[in-house]
């Protein structure tokens, strides 16, 4: 037990420096991408999928000695890259889990990237949470919660203007990647998507990732 986790009367968080959870979730993020990006469907939109994650896999290999994150954000996070890269390897529209929903419930349309939007509010937010709570004066502040709601909506914001800017520059090389399957309302229904799995990711874990969080030393932050 570390000298704070023993301050603090708690035992050390699953996600330490030197722990197997954050190991795992990594081998089974590099194991969904190798078969993500086995003959996906096509390429480039596998590539505009899963970015994200290879740019944040590293990122957090990189900072994990300095800045190591709680097992419930290392399990949402891979939890998240896996839903791309399956959206990748299939695109969003053909995605048969999709398929299957969309044909059990009747519906017009495949669901998967519905779902897709849902989770980029609901792992971000966590994951902006963790930030705020651990550097900033935010930590048990009646300002984290609409802030962090506030936060993953811009981020889905930008990310539908990514996705303008792509549909500008790949014109029709751009469709699977946008995914909106006939709907003209696709981009609302995007960010209102990500706006409820932020607000529920709040509701439903704080109180868990607050547990988590106290087992991390916290940076001191000037008043």
């Amino acid at each position: 037990m570390s000298p704070i986790a023993a301050t603090h009367g708690h035992t050390a968080d699953p996600a330490t420096p030197h722990s197997v959870l954050p190991r795992v979730c990594a081998a089974v993020v590099v194991a969904g991408l190798a078969v993500s990006a086995w003959a996906p469907y096509d390429r480039m939109t596998w590539l505009l999928e899963v970015v994200w994650v290879l740019v944040g896999l590293p990122l957090a290999f990189l900072t994990w000695r300095r800045f190591p994150l709680t097992g419930l954000l290392c399990c949402l996070l891979a939890a998240h890259a896996l839903v791309l890269a399956l959206g990748g390897h299939y695109t969003y529209a053909r995605v048969p889990l999709g398929d299957w929903v969309r044909d059990g419930f009747g519906l017009a349309r495949n669901p998967y990237d519905r779902f897709g939007h849902l989770m980029q509010g609901f792992v971000p937010a966590v994951l902006v949470r963790e930030l705020l709570s651990r550097t900033s004066p935010l930590r048990g502040s009646r300002w984290l919660a609409p802030l962090t709601v506030c936060a993953c909506l811009a981020f889905s914001a930008v990310f539908e203007m990514l996705e303008w800017a792509a549909a500008v520059i790949g014109g029709n090389a751009a469709t699977d990647f946008l995914a909106t399957q006939g709907d003209v309302w696709d981009t609302q229904w995007d960010m209102f998507c990500a706006l409820i799995g932020a607000t529920l990711a709040l509701l439903l874990l704080s109180k868990w990732h607050d547990r988590q969080l106290s087992r991390l030393p916290m940076p001191q932050v000037a008043a």
